[in-house]
């Protein structure tokens, strides 16, 4: 590639300006600028244009090898279906063996009463399970703030 040291553009810069003069020198450097810039842009697009066709390619390769797998999978399904049946159609007693049907069902039933009882009362007591069922007006009285004065 070209070799542009810093001597080296010194002296274009200085015949640049000796030939153009120095009015229309930055005008021209912007314009220069912007063509490179452009020229970059152009070159980027490029490369990732090549990059997606590079993609695009093993993609393409890569769903031939998964179709071709699906096909040798779909091949010897069917050869080994087929030689199910053949099998199926040889065999002289196709009854299938007798199941029985499932039992009917039954309630477990429970006793709730055989439930709440199995636990003793000194234990629901240190839990503060309530045995008793209280009502609206017992709870109020219950838990009424007691005046001590």
């Amino acid at each position: 590639m070209i070799d542009l040291g810093i001597s080296k553009l010194a002296l274009i810069g200085a015949v640049a300006l000796i030939v153009i003069g120095p009015e229309k020198l930055p005008k021209v450097a912007r314009t220069v600028g912007t063509l490179l810039g452009k020229a970059q842009r152009y070159v980027s697009d490029v490369k990732a244009e090549v990059g997606r066709a590079m993609e695009l390619d093993e993609l393409k390769k890569m769903r031939d090898t998964v179709e071709e797998a699906a096909r040798d999978v779909g091949n010897t399904l069917q050869t080994q279906a087929s030689d199910f049946e053949k099998s199926w159609a040889d065999n002289s007693d196709n009854v299938l063996p007798y199941e029985p049907p499932p039992p009917a069902y039954k309630h477990p039933g429970k006793s709730w009463r055989l439930k709440l009882g199995a636990t003793p009362n000194w234990y629901k007591a240190r839990n503060g399970v309530r045995t008793k069922a209280l009502s609206g007006a017992a709870r109020v009285a219950r838990f009424r703030p007691r005046h001590t004065s």
